[in-house]
């Protein structure tokens, strides 16, 4: 006849991942099929109309799954047909949203709808030292849309790389105006695994500066432990090569993966971010803070610099401030805003104190 099962197994660690990627598997067959083909010599195109359902949910066998997936099939069918319908009905919101934010993604890109903001980084005398660059989406129908919401789609669709992209080439751009209004400030930036893996991610760095005409010494790119475990000698190569054009690196998310001491140690690292989930509960937490006094330590053993990220209230301020700490981030001592509207606060700040005007 003309109904097909496909099987497809491992998908993903949850149903709603799972159900992404089982519409990327429909999407593909759709694809194929709308594809045209010669038969005795006239061209023809087909359609296909698709149900999908997920498993495991419980005890169901394979008549059940199968059940599901007719329903849905012709659940497909009165749609319109030539289109792709769940048996779950929460899958098929989750999945239409899904599709829909990347879409707008897309178009987001086009139309330059992502926004820079900057959150303070501070020392432990209180002097701002730099900031950490966040990216942030103004949909122009939803508002501004959360990291959390997007970045993952993001990483999954492949768009993650020209985002990453405009971020450094903005970060690059805003480091060349903070040198020309007079602020000594770093610039932390992250780098996606994807875009890192990329193979001229050394040479588009490199481009950037040297277009922007930024200093490389003020900026910082933050990698996470993961992204090193694929191939350390090729981070290590890459790494190296900016390095050595004054650019430095800073481990992020620090204590969530898998370091180990023996490459660390090999890698051209000036800094590490202690891990917000670590910071949260301290100082009444005994074992976040044996964690955080040995991860200062060793980091300062290595000669590193220690950022503590996550910061939101003064009792831990004064814990990591106390076991030598160096630099802090956090809403307790700022929370991220609009490129522009850091750069006027701290440049009218610093004239402030140069005019000698008393601060509140």
């Amino acid at each position: 006849g003309d109904e097909f099962v496909v099987l497809v197994t491992k998908l993903g660690p949850d149903l709603t991942h799972a159900a992404t990627l089982a519409r990327g598997v429909a999407d593909k067959l759709l694809g194929a099929m709308a594809a045209g083909f010669d038969l005795e010599g006239s061209e023809h195109h087909i359609g296909a109309s698709m149900g999908v359902t997920l498993f495991p949910e419980g005890h169901e066998d394979a008549e059940e799954l199968l059940r599901r997936a007719d329903t849905a099939l012709y659940r497909a069918k009165e749609a319109g047909r030539n289109t792709v319908s769940f048996f779950e009905p929460e899958m098929q919101v989750a999945v239409e949203l899904r599709l829909a934010l990347e879409r707008d993604l897309r178009e987001a890109l086009a139309q330059e709808e992502f926004r820079l903001y900057l959150q303070p980084q501070w020392d432990a005398a209180g002097g701002l030292v730099g900031a950490e660059a966040l990216l942030r989406w103004e949909h122009p129908a939803r508002g501004l849309i959360a990291p959390a919401t997007f970045i993952p789609i993001a990483e999954e669709s492949g768009l993650i790389v020209p985002m990453g992209e405009w971020v450094l080439a903005e970060s690059a751009r805003l480091l060349k105006r903070m040198e020309e209004l007079g602020l000594d400030l770093r610039l932390a930036v992250n780098v996606s695994p994807r875009q890192f893996r990329e193979a001229d991610f050394v040479a588009r760095v490199r481009e950037v500066l040297v277009e922007s005409g930024a200093c490389p010494l003020r900026l910082t790119l933050e990698i996470t432990e993961g992204m090193l475990l694929s191939d350390v000698g090729e981070a290590i190569a890459r790494m190296t090569e900016l390095e050595h054009l004054g650019v430095r690196f800073s481990i992020d998310d620090f204590g969530t993966g898998y370091s180990s001491l023996a490459y660390l140690k090999r890698l051209p690292l000036r800094e590490l971010k202690i891990d917000r989930s670590f910071v949260a509960d301290l100082p009444r937490d005994a074992d976040d803070a044996a964690l955080v006094e040995t991860i200062i330590a060793v980091a300062h053993n290595m000669r590193l610099t220690v950022v503590a990220e996550g910061v939101e209230n003064q009792a831990q301020l004064d814990f990591l401030k106390a076991r030598g700490c160096d630099h802090f981030q956090g809403y307790h001592l700022g929370r991220p805003i609009p490129a522009e509207t850091f750069l006027h606060n701290h440049v009218n700040l610093r004239r402030s104190v140069a005019e000698g005007a008393p601060l509140t």
